[in-house]
Parts: C-alpha cells; sequence; structure tokens
C-alpha cells in the first residue's frame, strides 16, 4: 500500500519561514511606537491600553477605519511600500480629529497572496513612522498570506484606530453657532481617495506611466506621477 505524503502550509502556497522572517521585523517596528501606556501589544491574542492615566473627566473612546484604496496598484507598480501605511495613518487620524479626538493606538491589517517580508517590512515601516509622529501606538494588527485570493503581487491594507476625546470637547453639528469660525486646511495632494479617477485620467486618458516626470509649469522641481 502506498504511503500518503502529509499535505504542509508549503503545499498550500504558504511560507511559514518567510512569515517569520516577516514578524521579526514587524516587532522592531512597532515597538517604536510604544509609549508607557501599552500593557501588552505584539505578540498577545489582545492588545491592552491603559487609558486610565489621562486624567480626563468624563473620557469617551473615538473609534474609525479606513482602507488605503487603489493607490495600492500605484505602489505596487513603482516597488514603493513605505509612503501607504503613512497615507493610511493619517486618513484615520483626520477622521477621529474631526469629532475632537486625539489618536492613542492604531492596528493595521494586512493581506497578501504570498508573502514577502520586506514588502510587509516596508509597510510597516511606513506604518510605524506616521504613529510616532502622531503620538499614538501601533499597538498590533494582522498580517494574512492568503494564496489564491490575490493577483501575484497585490495586496490589501486596512487601518483601525482608536483616539479618545472629554465629552465637554466633542465636536458636532449641534454645537455649531453663528459666529463660528470655520478653518480649511489645504491637502498637499491625493492620498488614499480619488486613486481610480486619478489612475483612469492619468493613465489611461493621459498615457503616462509610474516613472512618467511631471515638470509644473514655472517651477524648477519634479516629480514622479505615481509619487503624486
Amino acid at each position: 500500500m502506498a504511503s500518503k505524503k502529509p499535505i504542509t502550509y508549503a503545499d498550500a502556497g504558504v511560507d511559514i519561514s518567510e512569515a517569520d522572517r516577516a514578524t521579526a521585523s514587524i516587532k522592531r517596528l512597532v515597538r517604536r511606537t510604544f509609549n508607557e501606556r501599552v500593557l501588552a501589544g505584539v505578540g498577545s491574542f489582545g492588545a491592552m491600553y491603559d487609558i486610565g492615566r489621562l486624567g480626563l473627566r468624563k473620557p469617551v473612546l473615538v473609534s474609525s477605519a479606513d482602507g488605503v484604496g487603489t493607490k495600492l496598484k500605484v505602489a505596487v507598480a513603482m516597488g514603493v511600500h513605505d509612503t501607504i501605511g503613512r497615507d493610511l495613518v493619517n486618513h484615520c487620524v483626520n477622521d477621529i480629529a474631526v469629532q475632537g479626538a486625539w489618536p492613542l493606538f492604531f492596528l493595521d491589517y494586512f493581506s497578501v497572496g504570498t508573502l514577502d517580508a520586506n514588502v510587509a517590512a516596508e509597510i510597516v515601516r511606513g506604518l510605524s513612522r506616521a504613529c510616532r509622529k502622531n503620538g499614538c501606538a501601533l499597538i498590533g494588527g494582522e498580517t494574512a498570506e492568503m494564496p489564491g485570493l490575490y493577483q501575484p503581487g497585490d495586496y490589501d491594507l486596512a487601518g483601525f484606530i482608536v483616539g479618545l476625546a472629554d465629552t465637554s470637547q466633542i465636536l458636532e453639528p449641534g454645537r455649531v453657532r453663528d459666529g463660528d469660525l470655520l478653518l480649511g486646511l489645504a491637502s498637499n495632494g491625493l492620498h488614499t481617495n480619488g486613486y481610480s479617477l486619478a489612475r483612469r485620467l492619468l493613465f489611461d486618458v493621459a498615457g503616462l506611466r509610474v516613472d512618467t516626470f511631471d515638470v509644473p509649469s514655472g517651477e524648477n522641481c519634479c516629480g514622479y506621477i505615481g509619487a503624486i
């Protein structure tokens, strides 16, 4: 009777050693964002964060979730993966800032067909930098390798943020009064929204490529279309 060969993760298209290598890099980047309020982070099933030390009289947790969107197609085409995490964190921070909350901690979800530890580390490097700049901890996340679900080289990235506000300082429509000052902050470019239209206009209609240089009229600088 012929012996049956055991089926392994490798047979299913999942590289455990690559996952271990990615985890080692990610842990170093994530721990750079920790502060004294992080009680349990990387390695635990659930991350823990102490809000009791913040001293607010009536604290309110404010949360939001977002994704990067089709800018991921540009990142993959360019082979540049360390900027999309920054956009994702900042987008989530903006979502809760409009309600008067400041960020406490952030979690990410990274899903891919075939895991590349270098790509994963670059993505988390961007997340880590943005979290440190915003004063929030990259407290946890999930890396999911799912062969057959994604085209080669493609992946998805989403973020989840939790912030804190004092009840008396929550910004909401009911607090708006005549005479209040409205501030508008100009964007320095496209980030995580609008890339389906941008890719259609730049690549399909204008025929540009990710390595096409754009030299604005009257300026002495230039930049990659893909880096917009």
